[in-house]
C-alpha cells in the first residue's frame, strides 16, 4: 500500500458511534443525528427498552457495540453512558452527555416517577400527553411537529417499556463520583429551556470532567436531536473531530 492511499484511507474511515436514546425515547430521537453524520461515523441506536436496570441496559448495549466506539446520550442515555464507563471504561473513545445529569433524583423526583409506575399499574398510560410535552420540549414546538412527533415515539414505546425505565431510573447510582475520572473528550450538552436538567446540571458536570466542553442550544427544551435536528449535529460533528 502506498503512502497516498493509506492516507486516504485513514481520511475515509468512519466512526464507530453508539447513540443513547432517553425515556420514552425510540431510534426516532437520533435519526437525523445518524442521517447526518454518516458520512464520518457508524451510528448505530440503541435499544434501551428491554431492560429494568441500568447495569442490565450497559450490559446489552456493550454486547452489540463495537470494540471501541463514541458515545452519545441523552437523559436516560446518561445514565446508562456512566455505567458502561464503569463496566468498560476502555471501550469508550469519546463521550457526549445531551440534557442529562450524574446526580441522582430528588425525593420529590422520585415521588413522580413512583406514581407514574403505580399510575401504569392501574391501567392508566397515555404516553407523552399534552399537560407533559411542554416539560420535554420549548414552547415553540409544543403545538407543532416536534411535539407530534414526541408524543408518537412515547406510545410506540408503550407502557411495558415504560415500567422498566423507570424503574431502572429510581434504582440508579449516583455518578458524580465517576466525573473527574472520565479521560476522553466530552460535551456535554443543554436545551437552554431545559427543565427536566436543567442548564445548571450540565455546567455542574461540565466542571467537573478534566477538559469537557459545553454547548446550549438556544429556544430549546430537553430533546434537542429532535428540537434542533442540525444544530445538534454540527454540535457532534466537532466533537467526533476533536
Amino acid at each position: 500500500m502506498t503512502l497516498t492511499s493509506a492516507t486516504s484511507e485513514i481520511a475515509h474511515t468512519r466512526i464507530p458511534l453508539v447513540l443513547l436514546p432517553g425515556l420514552l425515547c425510540d431510534d426516532r430521537l437520533w435519526r437525523d443525528q445518524a442521517h447526518d453524520l454518516a458520512d464520518i461515523a457508524e451510528p448505530w441506536i440503541a435499544d434501551l427498552t428491554q431492560d429494568d436496570s441500568i447495569a442490565a441496559m450497559a450490559r446489552r448495549v456493550l454486547a452489540s457495540a463495537p470494540p471501541r466506539f463514541a458515545l452519545a446520550a441523552l437523559s436516560m442515555g446518561g445514565y446508562v453512558a456512566f455505567e458502561i464507563l464503569r463496566q468498560a471504561p476502555g471501550r469508550v473513545a469519546r463521550l457526549a452527555l445531551v440534557d442529562t445529569t450524574a446526580s441522582p433524583d430528588s425525593p420529590e423526583r422520585r415521588a413522580q416517577r413512583q406514581a407514574g409506575i403505580d399510575s401504569i399499574r392501574q391501567g392508566r398510560f397515555a404516553g407523552v400527553t399534552d399537560r407533559l410535552l411542554p416539560q420535554l420540549v420549548h414552547a415553540s414546538h409544543v403545538g407543532g411537529p416536534v411535539g407530534d412527533e414526541v408524543k408518537a415515539m412515547a406510545l410506540r414505546v408503550g407502557s411495558d417499556a415504560y415500567l422498566r425505565q423507570q424503574q431502572a431510573i429510581l434504582d440508579r447510582p449516583d455518578s458524580r463520583p465517576l466525573l473527574p475520572a472520565i479521560a476522553v473528550p466530552t460535551l456535554v450538552c443543554v436545551g437552554d429551556s431545559d427543565v427536566l436538567t436543567p442548564p445548571a446540571e450540565a455546567q455542574a458536570m461540565q466542571q467537573k470532567i478534566p477538559g469537557a466542553r459545553l454547548h446550549r442550544f438556544a429556544a430549546c427544551g430537553h430533546l434537542p436531536p429532535m428540537e434542533q435536528p442540525r444544530e445538534t449535529s454540527a454540535a457532534l460533528r466537532r466533537w467526533l473531530g476533536r
